[in-house]
Formats: C-alpha cells, sequence, structure tokens
C-alpha cells in the first residue's frame, strides 16, 4: 500500500505532468472549442478511461512489450497517427453551421467518448512514461507492487481528470460561443485539422 506521503507526493507531480503541454491537453482543447464543453468533458471521460488500460497494461507487465519490441511500438504509433490523420479530414470536410439552423448534429456522447479512449490508448508514449515513471514510487516492502501500481495509476487519472476538465470547461465556454459563427466554426475546424496532423507527425516521429 501507497503511504500518505508517498501519495501526496505523486498526486503533485502528476498535477504538474497534465498540465505540460502536450497530445491530451492539445486534444481535450481542441475538441472541446470545436463541440462545447460538455463534449470537452466526454472526450476527458475517455482519455481517463484510456489511462486505466495503460496503468493495467504497466501492472501486469504488458507495457514492457512495448519498450522491447520494436515493432509492437511501431504498429501502435501508427494506428495512433492514423487515427488523427482521420480526424483532421473529418474536421476539415466540416461546414459552419449556425447553431440555430444546424444541419449537422453534434457527435454523439458514444462518439466523443470512444475518441478520447482511442486517441489515448494507441499513443505507445503513454504506457512507456507509465513503465518508467510509476515504479519510482513503488517498494516490494509496502507490499504488492502491482497493487501500487494500480493505486498510483488511479491517482494519476483522477489529477488528469482535474487538469483536463478545467481545459474543457474554459475552452468549451469559447466553443458555445463560437456556435453562433460559421466563419469561426470554419476557422476553428481547418486549424484543428492542422493541430491534429501535427499531433501526427510527432507520433510517426517519435522513438521509444
Amino acid at each position: 500500500m501507497l503511504t500518505i506521503d508517498i501519495a501526496l507526493s505523486f498526486f503533485g507531480i502528476a498535477l504538474l505532468l497534465a498540465l505540460a503541454p502536450g497530445p491530451d491537453n492539445l486534444f481535450v482543447l481542441m475538441q472541446s472549442a470545436m463541440w462545447g464543453r460538455t463534449s470537452g468533458m466526454l472526450v476527458v471521460l475517455g482519455l481517463c478511461t484510456g489511462l486505466i488500460g495503460h496503468t493495467v497494461a504497466v501492472a501486469v507487465g504488458l507495457a514492457a512489450l512495448f519498450a522491447a519490441s520494436e515493432a509492437a511500438f511501431t504498429v501502435l504509433k501508427l494506428l495512433g497517427a492514423a487515427y488523427l490523420v482521420y480526424l483532421a479530414w473529418g474536421a476539415l470536410r466540416t461546414r459552419g453551421h449556425l447553431a440555430s439552423h444546424r444541419k449537422i448534429p453534434r457527435l454523439s456522447n458514444g462518439t466523443l467518448y470512444r475518441r478520447g479512449i482511442i486517441m489515448n490508448l494507441t499513443n505507445p508514449k503513454v504506457s512507456l512514461f507509465f513503465l518508467a515513471f510509476l515504479p519510482q514510487f513503488t517498494s516490494p516492502a509496502r507490499g504488492s507492487v502491482a497493487l501500487q501500481t494500480l493505486q498510483l495509476g488511479a491517482l494519476f487519472i483522477l489529477a488528469a481528470l482535474i487538469v483536463f476538465g478545467c481545459i474543457a470547461f474554459f475552452s468549451g465556454a469559447f466553443g458555445d460561443h463560437i456556435q453562433n459563427s460559421a466563419r469561426a466554426q470554419r476557422v476553428l475546424n481547418r486549424f484543428a485539422a492542422v493541430v491534429f496532423i501535427g499531433l501526427a507527425l510527432k507520433l510517426v516521429l517519435s522513438s521509444r
């Protein structure tokens, strides 16, 4: 079991890491700005669900596969990049519609939630980060290392939920405002496409 001191110190570091600019932050920012704060929160919940997968992977040793296998790492990052390109293409194809005359409905809750999950799970860098970061706060002397890993993962997810939730809330307010401007929507969609393509390139060029 984790001690209070270790849990608090880890949680503080996790908050700082969640605040650092990265793909997940940008993803939440763009999705919230495009679809509103409620939609942004659904993406946040999806991202946090993906973090559960990475935590379990580290606890059972699956993440070590991506650290040891160049092929597994490459396949997963290419899948993630392909999904980001798909999102970019979707953003480019979306036309602006005034909120009171929309012909294209808001993405469904399930779609937004799944976007967050897929975005997170297809990024092997998260698994490798967890594999390198979480074990530093575990010790066999305190009992099951797997249980401590799960506890640390839960604390990291809580930190991400707080930080990403704030990003979704404030950028979502901007998103709610621009829904009344078709031109602003078109500009934002094009900007989102550029961001998604940039994230895809960064992921493709990343190394272990």
